[in-house]
């Protein structure tokens, strides 16, 4: 690995942005920094960050090159800030440039060179001063977010930063996104918040929350990059990375997934297999049935492991196998928490099984993309190439106007399930939709 930014695939900009900002950050650490000196700011604190940065070169002027006081001041987006929100398509990266991120910060040299202890840590996930939030459920709730917060303003234990991950913040509760918001407005010193979400519209991340970070936008990442990376990385050969990367839409984690993965390819077929089932109302409600019954046994498959540890674990921790009385009443007195357990277990398996139906589903939706750009004679290469011919077929009995009512069924299919319509519902009245045209 040549340094902690080598897996963010396709996001030159967003890079130098972070790189610059771990420049000014690693500064502020220097010993001999005038801290204090600045007026209002407190001794040994870091509350105005954006500000301290300006006072420090960065690995260009004095300091060693590019991207000093003097780029700062040209590029405010150069210094550091104590917020910030990570946004973009699902498989563009957020949780990987966030972690990245918090591994330059806890660099040694403070380039994220990706061999010091400080960088292996924080990208494994095992660094002290690292917190990462990664909602199992439907959303984050507020007691979560109050514990997170609490530690969050302990000091760094390795001496650099205390840094909070928060990976799809846009599950925040409002009761919790107020949790949050207050760390935010007084951040404790030398803690650094690092939110990923979609977008920054006020259904993802509110407005209040928005207004005090900083915003590192990625893109879809090119076909051309993810299959690169499968190649460099995961050694898959060249004509497989291409596919899976353009049937994966530029989704690095899924093309991967299609790549190595089988039954993942299987479960692909299965989907791209639906709008051939759609003969009558009777196929439409089969049709739902099987992709309903697809995901649920996906996400089942993907928590039974974890599901299975866990409780196992909790167990041994009361006492499950013990001799005597005290194990006997600590066993009889874990019903709560084994109660609670499955409460959290039940709210993960639901969040994997509308994850499973949003893959279906987001492959369903590049089918008739396929279908309009055809019908269209749009000059672009189709997403599923292996389907290009039943596509193609779709496109000459549906015309234009029919393939886009049929792709704007399966996009209003995500938002209403993202709405927390039943999921049976909404795939119901999408197959009828399809159905009719």
């Amino acid at each position: 690995m040549t340094d902690v930014f080598g897996d963010l695939v396709g996001q030159d900009e967003a890079v130098a942005t972070l790189r610059r900002a771990a420049a000014s950050a690693a500064a502020l650490l220097r010993p001999g920094t005038p801290v204090a000196a600045r007026a209002g700011a407190p001794a040994g604190g870091y509350d105005d960050l954006d500000a301290l940065a300006e006072e420090f070169d960065g690995p260009g002027g004095s300091n060693g090159g590019p991207g000093g006081a003097a780029a700062v001041e040209a590029d405010p987006g150069a210094g550091m800030t104590h917020a910030w929100i990570f946004t973009g398509p699902p498989g563009s990266g957020r949780s990987v440039a966030a972690r990245a991120f918090a591994a330059a910060l806890q660099c040694a040299h403070g380039t994220g060179c990706g061999h010091c202890p400080g960088c292996h840590t924080a990208l494994a996930g095992t660094h002290a001063d690292v917190r990462l939030v990664v909602p199992e459920g439907l959303s984050i709730g507020v007691g979560e977010m109050r514990a997170l917060v609490l530690r969050a303003a302990s000091t760094p234990s390795g001496g650099r930063w205390q840094i909070v991950i928060i990976e799809d913040a846009d599950r925040l509760t409002e009761a919790a996104g107020n949790a949050l918001l207050k760390a935010i407005e007084e951040p404790p010193p030398r803690t650094v918040f690092l939110l990923c979400a979609p977008s920054t519209h006020p259904d993802d991340v509110s407005v209040t929350i928005r207004s005090r970070c900083r915003v590192v936008p990625l893109r879809q990442p090119p076909a051309g990059a993810v299959a690169e990376v499968l190649v460099r990385r995961d050694g898959i050969a060249p004509d497989v990375a291409r596919w899976a990367a353009s049937a994966a839409q530029g989704h690095v984690g899924r093309a991967r997934r299609l790549a190595r993965d089988p039954e993942a390819r299987q479960r692909r077929e299965a989907v791209l297999a639906v709008p051939r089932r759609l003969t009558g109302v009777g196929a439409a409600f089969d049709a739902a049935s099987a992709l309903i019954e697809a995901a649920e046994a996906e996400a089942a498959a993907s928590v039974a492991e974890s599901d299975e540890a866990e409780r196992a674990a909790l167990q041994t921790a009361l006492g499950a196998g013990g001799t005597g009385r005290g194990a006997a009443g600590a066993m009889r007195g874990a019903a709560g928490q084994l109660k609670e357990l499955e409460k959290r277990q039940k709210s993960r398996a639901t969040r994997a099984q509308r994850d499973a139906l949003d893959r279906a589903l987001v492959d369903l939706a590049g089918f008739y993309r396929d279908a309009l750009t055809m019908a269209l004679r749009a000059p672009v290469a189709p997403v599923h190439t292996d389907t290009a011919t039943t596509a193609a077929a779709g496109a000459q009995r549906w015309d234009a106007e029919g393939s886009l009512r049929r792709l704007e069924a399966v996009l209003e299919c995500r938002a209403a399930i993202e709405a927390n319509v039943k999921p049976r519902i909404a795939v119901e009245a999408m197959m009828l939709s399809l159905w009719r045209g």
